[in-house]
């Protein structure tokens, strides 16, 4: 394992991470998270939080407390950090992703996100694991 990997959590991974879900998060990738640390917090994307809102509001997903709140909390740790869209050629680049990409907003935010700041995508997401095989973004596959 690489010490130094820029790592980008994928929504459901931080949320996985957060509410310490037993057994969805493998070993290996913990070990991972321990060992990225060291060099480089673990990105959460300011579009996670825009889906778990959004979950949240359709009643899809049930938090302990206020969206606010739990947010708050979740990012709480020092080895968390907060990925703004301060950046237009993020926005941009989602919209022109190479290769054949789905159309779902967040996840290509999430993509072009890891690909501006050279960083492996965590996920458990099948279409962003092949993408990530036909070498347009890097993943860590959860």
């Amino acid at each position: 394992m690489n010490s130094k990997r820029v790592l980008l959590l994928d929504t459901h991974v931080w949320l996985w991470l957060a509410f310490g879900a037993p057994g969805k998060i493998p070993p290996h990738v913990i070990s991972e998270f321990d060992e990225s640390h060291a060099t480089s917090p673990l990105w959460v994307s300011i579009i996670s939080i825009w889906e778990l809102a959004l979950l949240e509001s359709k009643g899809r997903l049930r938090l302990p407390m206020s969206v606010d709140a739990w947010v708050r909390e979740a990012l709480s740790p020092p080895t968390l950090r907060l990925l703004g869209l301060d950046s237009p050629q993020v926005v941009i680049d989602s919209c022109k992703l190479p290769g054949q990409f789905h159309a779902d907003p967040a996840d290509r935010l999430l993509v072009a996100s890891a690909r501006h700041l050279d960083a492996h995508l965590v996920t458990h997401d099948q279409k962003i694991i092949d993408y990530g095989k036909a070498g347009y973004v890097q993943v860590l596959p959860v």
